[in-house]
């Protein structure tokens, strides 16, 4: 948000120029990230932190100002003149004290409406404000001065002589000041006169009762919204306002009647005008902090070394804290909370304000003292393996968000969802079923910057419902495009495969002890139906991998062919890390022998691995495949395979006799497949 520094000092005399006075207030959370300007024009760029409402406005920074140098705050205090009338008959109803805790009015008579003095607009310009009139122009200065968000109507506009706080009827509409007809719901709170809603609570005014040249009475409404309803109403109507994002975090419950009262000062000023009655303050309840038990022994236990007594006490009077003794020896206190520092709830967050305020770099570095032992989580080291070993295979390790949308939980999982109560936006409604969504969308925002070969993994939990309760499994995922080797002068580049991802796979499951591996060519649908398939450790499927489905890849416009792979932990890791064993190479000669078969399509090499492994022949050291033919003499839906065993052993050299017996049970278990052996 842009502040002013010259505004700030209408309200505590300094002594340090605008640049001193930057870095000291960067220093304890009031970030002043750009300056632009010079002189009474200089507008400061800063960030305020969401949790500190109270300081998006200049008395409140201000506030702050007055703490680090330790000088007076003035108070704001409106001079108004004496009310025309004694009394005002203007009836407030809060229907929803919920959602309103409090409604303050004033009602103004025989205003001018024309342009704001040259102050106003200068100021409101420097913030990016355009100047309106002069009484909209008043409720936009006092926002920006002490953070309370007012609206102004026109009284001659609202019918029924009334105002009521409620929540909307079904099928009520209210064209908002933008223009737009906005349709309410039940859920949403309104401001309403007799007979039709005039404003959307804590958010926008409403079009039919604005302030225009011909308004001369004028309706001051300062209130307190509840932060959730408003919201939840901003989301709702996609409706995001300087008033709705103070509301949403906490608006202070006391200055209803200090802010109405500002607007009036600042209309009559401009506009002249009547002052009628007396103000107008409905409190339904009341929004009251629970004081604090403050302790001096746990600021010394948690800061050390830091402020005295006389410099604590000093920085929380000045930051609007009252302290209150409890016994005699003033150790304890009770703490009562000013009613704009909703963020103070319990004792450390005082402790917070008071090192904030000293200065973190006032602390000597020192380390904390440690006791105890440290507790490795039981799946710590495997966690760490699959890490190193997908890092040393090329991959980066990458981070998404743990929310999804609707579409893509149902696009990619069929675990029932946790949707949350209070979603971000639609994108982000629910807890990710599955990291494939996730892991799409970092390779998409990659490839739209022109990085072209990628290779991520992603390691995090998913979340599912079970029999009523949140579930947390933990996945990784793999996400791999282009080229796994780059095109050169000596050789062109080879793009990603499905076997450069089927290797990677294999290497990682090397890590864990098993018996046998398989794979089946079956997969979730988002997957390429030919270009997929289940990896099973000992029978359980651990892993599914392959190709993107093109549909799948068309809905997220990636043109390139994306491969994904998918580890399921709470499976794998019932295996146990393999212990790597020295195991010397055989001095003894290796044999091999090539058989040529000629299979179905139906017969895929998984099947005849697991055949050849059910001979157990003790000195088989490996069986691969060599070479695939189709087309020629081998008949349609047929195809060679060109298969190698190697022979070995580590105590002789094998006999042919032995290696002929060996081949002999090979080339049956392939004939018991239906396998053709070639001449």
């Amino acid at each position: 948000m842009k502040l002013s520094p010259q505004w700030l000092r209408d309200f505590v005399d300094l002594a340090v120029d605008n640049h001193r006075l930057a870095e000291d207030l960067t220093s304890v959370g009031i970030a002043v990230e750009g300056v632009t300007g010079e002189g009474e024009n200089t507008v400061w760029e800063t960030e305020i932190g969401t949790n500190r409402p109270d300081a998006m406005n200049h008395y409140g920074v201000a506030r702050e100002a007055a703490a680090i140098y330790g000088v007076p705050l003035k108070p704001i205090e409106p001079k108004l003149p004496k009310p025309a009338q004694p009394h005002t008959d203007f009836p407030i109803e809060i229907e929803d004290d919920f959602g309103c805790a409090r409604f303050t009015a004033r009602i103004l008579r025989n205003v001018t409406i024309k342009p704001s003095p040259e102050k106003i607009a200068h100021r409101l310009g420097l913030l990016d404000h355009r100047p309106i009139n002069n009484a909209v122009d008043a409720t936009n200065y006092v926002l920006w001065e002490i953070g309370k968000p007012t609206h102004v109507f026109d009284l001659d506009l609202l019918e029924g002589g009334k105002i009521i706080v409620r929540r909307a009827r079904t099928g009520e509409t209210l064209k908002t000041l933008d223009g737009v007809e906005r349709k309410l719901t039940s859920e949403d709170l309104v401001v309403a006169d007799g007979r039709k809603p005039v404003g959307l609570a804590g958010t926008m005014g409403g079009y039919d009762t604005m302030i225009t040249d011909k308004t001369r009475n004028i309706l001051i409404e300062s209130a307190w919204w509840d932060p959730a309803t408003v919201r939840a109403m901003s989301r709702r109507h996609g409706l995001h306002t300087d008033a709705s994002h103070r509301f949403e975090r906490g608006a202070d419950f006391e200055s209803t009647v200090l802010s109405c009262n500002r607007v009036a000062e600042l209309i009559l000023e401009s506009g002249r005008g009547e002052l009628i009655g007396n103000v107008i303050d409905k409190i339904a309840r009341n929004v009251d902090q629970a004081p604090i038990v403050f302790r001096l022994s746990e600021v010394r236990r948690i800061l050390g070394a830091g402020p005295d007594e006389h410099q604590i006490f000093g920085i929380l009077k000045r930051l609007g804290f009252e302290l209150i003794p409890e016994g005699h020896e003033q150790s304890e206190f009770t703490v009562r909370i000013p009613s704009w520092r909703l963020d103070v709830e319990r004792e450390i967050d005082l402790i917070e304000e008071i090192a904030r305020l000293h200065g973190y770099d006032k602390f000597p570095n020192t380390l904390p003292a440690f006791v105890g032992s440290v507790i490795e989580p039981p799946e710590a080291k495997k966690d760490e393996k699959l890490r190193t070993s997908l890092l040393a295979l090329g991959y980066n390790e990458a981070v998404s968000l743990t929310f999804i949308s609707h579409a893509d939980a149902e696009q990619f999982s069929a675990a029932p969802v946790i949707e949350l109560a209070n979603p971000q936006s639609e994108e982000a409604a629910i807890m990710r079923t599955s990291l494939v969504p996730g892991m799409l969308n970092m390779l998409a925002y990659n490839l739209n910057r022109d990085a072209r070969d990628l290779r991520l993994f992603e390691a995090g939990a998913v979340f599912h419902r079970d029999d009523g309760q949140a579930a947390e499994v933990k996945h990784v995922c793999l996400g791999a495009v282009g080229n796994v080797t780059f095109p050169s002068v000596h050789h062109p580049g080879r793009p990603f495969s499905f076997f450069d991802l089927k290797g990677d796979l294999e290497t990682m499951l090397d890590n864990f002890q098993h018996d046998r591996i398989g794979f089946e060519a079956s997969a979730a649908d988002y997957y390429h139906p030919g270009r997929s398939a289940q990896i099973l450790l000992d029978g359980t499927v651990v892993a599914q991998f392959g190709q993107l489905h093109p549909e799948a890849a068309v809905s997220r416009k990636l043109r390139q062919d994306v491969f994904l792979a998918e580890l399921f932990l709470d499976r794998l890791y019932r295996h146990v890390l393999r212990e790597v064993r020295y195991q010397p190479l055989s001095k003894y000669p290796a044999v091999e022998r090539d058989f040529s078969f000629i299979f179905d399509d139906s017969v895929v090499f998984e099947t005849i691995h697991r055949s050849v492994a059910s001979l157990r022949l003790s000195d088989l050291r490996e069986f691969v495949p060599v070479e695939t033919f189709r087309g020629g003499s081998i008949p349609s839906s047929k195809h060679s395979l060109l298969l190698r065993a190697t022979f070995q052993s580590h105590q002789r050299t094998l006999r042919d006799d032995e290696v002929a017996e060996w081949s002999a049970k090979i080339i049956a278990a392939m004939e018991g497949l239906g396998g053709i052996q070639r001449a």
